[in-house]
């Protein structure tokens, strides 16, 4: 356990929402130097096995209602395999994807969560989207993250016309939390018409700059911007979801045999608007757990005997949907997601996507019935199941706290906050 006297051996950042410098940090790529040391780690164990270009279609559930492994896909849709275990780990990571604006990588389809409501789980509090206030835009829609720490080291949001606007929304300014800067910027895009703002880092000399963001200069210079000389654009982009499945302390879910760790966890510990870099440490800490649960888990574990899903006797290789039906339902998801359920919603605009979502989900259940089941197939049914989710979690919650604002309930309630919990019955 690191002491204070510790601490000053190490380069700490600071980001939106913190009063000091705490953060470890490896310049501006820390969690992926996370999970290259972890990889280097695995790849070494020789009981550690692999399986690259494999799409995970559902958990494998017995009639003793535990969790006996999952049916998987290769990524060409070729084979279906059944991985029966007696302890299975969900750790798929973010739904971003479901939103046309957004930080996370294309495999963020919100999957683990779908294969987790499908299998009959509980799940929690996703009306709670955090939008990171500053991703990189471009006019072709490519975008990527630039980090908070870049705001804190002084550099300040600003409108076209050069004014530093973010003293009118917070006294904290520009290192205000991610919900506060996030509706200010959305707020200035609306009142002035701008399709962005900027970035100003020319707090910084260049050689700091180059230093401490090594990866977000290369990217904007790819994109023909060069900071810190040249301002960034820069507008608000679906980043983290604080809800997931339903799960405790110890990574543990409803459903014996089943753990959860990282994004598609509800461990609660983020309430309803995470604080900037507690996710990386939540996914140490809870995988971490996970383990341990695992451990005591296994010497009383059943034997996994799962039957095979239905739709598996009906599959059949090479049988497709055609892809412009798979595209555009992809498409229409996104931009249902970004005009009603983004940073201000109402609850009518809620109502109308729930409405046309659920003839999306509808169709696509469909070509799961009819044996239709391809890795395109599997990511479309997950990312519009996740997104009714989304969009019922958010029309059930009559008042605006942390990352879900509404404009018909502008206000917090007054008692205790509570967790907005879905359940099969409840739905």
């Amino acid at each position: 356990r690191a002491t204070p006297q510790d601490l000053d051996l190490y380069d700490l950042a600071r980001e939106g929402g913190h009063s000091h410098r705490r953060i470890l940090h490896s310049k501006d790529l820390t969690g992926a130097e996370v999970e290259r040391a972890l990889l280097s780690c695995l790849r070494g164990h020789e009981n550690v096995t692999f399986l690259e270009h494999h799409t995970a279609i559902d958990l494998l559930v017995g009639n003793d209602q535990t969790c006996h492994g999952a049916v998987a896909m290769d990524s060409w849709g070729r084979e279906i395999k059944i991985f029966r275990a007696k302890v299975t780990l969900l750790a798929t990571g973010g739904l971003g994807r479901i939103y046309l604006h957004t930080t996370n990588p294309a495999i963020a389809t919100g999957d683990g969560i779908a294969m987790a409501w499908r299998a009959g789980l509980p799940v929690a509090n996703l009306e709670f989207i955090q939008f990171h206030p500053t991703s990189f835009h471009s006019p072709k829609g490519k975008t990527f993250l630039i980090s908070e720490a870049v705001r804190g080291e002084d550099a300040l949001l600003r409108r076209p016309d050069g004014e530093a606007f973010m003293r009118n929304y917070d006294e904290r300014a520009d290192l205000a939390p991610r919900d506060i800067v996030a509706r200010a910027i959305d707020t200035e895009m609306k009142k002035h018409g701008l399709p962005n703002v900027f970035l100003d880092c020319s707090t910084m000399s260049p050689e700091f700059f180059a230093d401490r963001f090594p990866a977000i200069k290369k990217l904007c210079n790819h994109h023909g911007v060069f900071p810190p000389e040249e301002l960034i654009p820069v507008v608000p982009a679906a980043h983290y979801s604080c809800g997931g499945v339903v799960s405790d302390r110890e990574a543990q879910t409803a459903m014996p045999g089943l753990l959860v760790a990282g994004e598609v966890a509800h461990t609660g510990i983020h309430g309803a608007n995470r604080l900037a870099s507690n996710s990386l440490l939540e996914a140490l800490v809870f995988s971490h757990r996970a383990t341990l649960s695992a451990r005591n888990y296994l010497p009383n574990a059943p034997e996994p005997k799962a039957e095979t899903p239905d739709w598996c006797r009906s599959w059949k290789a090479g049988k497709k949907i055609e892809k412009v039906r798979i595209e555009h339902g992809r498409g229409e998801i996104r931009w249902i997601m970004r005009d009603y359920v983004g940073i201000v919603r109402r609850t009518d605009r809620l109502e109308m996507a729930l409405d046309r979502l659920n003839l999306i989900h509808n169709e696509v259940e469909g070509y799961v019935s009819e044996g239709h089941v391809t890795p395109s197939i599997v990511e479309l049914r997950n990312m519009v199941q996740t997104a009714v989710l989304v969009v019922k979690s958010a029309i059930s919650r009559h008042e605006s706290r942390g990352l879900h604002y509404t404009l018909d309930y502008p206000e917090p309630l007054d008692h205790e906050a509570h967790d907005t919990v879905l359940t099969h019955n409840s739905d």
